[in-house]
């Protein structure tokens, strides 16, 4: 299959979550998700209905790419059975690709594709990582609202090794989230503060 549902997509912007914050990037944002995060940023949170969802060709979406790597988003990329034939297409093309996922659904994807794993089980039960996706994920992005969720997922953080882990202030209510996570950090130095570039500087 070669076309798959598009949310939206946008060019020549910058990534401005965890490791890759503040490289140019193009977005491929996917439609559909069923986890329900009720800070969802891209109106997922009641599943998204009303949203835009139109059925594009791969081919239109390799003729929109203009920066180096593109970010497969959503929604929930791996709830798509074509995710690894639409990410082959778009490294065809010299490019690299990540995604980014709440790692509630697995599909194995090139080893050249970066994985950023954002766990949503504490917020969603009904859709708990699945053990493949954090063996896989090459950084994790833990959004935090309460400062409880480093304890909810301490036993799967423990056995990361080196995989880098983001604390990102929910971005609604940042006025208390950040200095929050920045306490967490004074208490978890190996850990690193994501805090979604592009909002601040005001681009998607």
């Amino acid at each position: 299959m070669t076309e798959i549902p598009i949310h939206e997509t946008f060019q020549e912007t910058v990534q401005g979550e965890g490791y890759w914050a503040g490289t140019p990037v193009d977005f491929i944002r996917l439609a559909g998700c069923p986890v329900g995060c009720p800070w969802c940023d891209t109106g997922y949170a009641d599943g998204g209905k009303g949203l835009p969802r139109r059925v594009r060709r791969f081919e239109e979406l390799l003729a929109e790419l203009r920066s180096p790597r593109v970010v497969i988003s959503g929604g929930e990329p791996f709830i798509y059975p074509q995710l690894p034939d639409l990410v082959e297409a778009v490294e065809e093309t010299g490019r690299r690709v990540s995604i980014e996922t709440s790692g509630a659904f697995w599909q194995a994807v090139p080893a050249s594709t970066w994985v950023t794993l954002s766990p949503k089980e504490h917020v969603s039960p009904r859709y708990p990582v699945v053990s493949q996706m954090w063996d896989r994920a090459d950084e994790v992005k833990l959004v935090i609202e309460t400062g409880e969720e480093l304890a909810y997922y301490r036993s799967h953080l423990v056995e990361l090794g080196e995989i880098p882990v983001f604390l990102q202030p929910e971005w609604t209510r940042r006025d208390r989230t950040l200095p929050l996570v920045l306490e967490l950090l004074r208490r978890f130095p190996r850990y690193r503060l994501s805090v979604q570039l592009h909002k601040y500087i005001g681009v998607e």
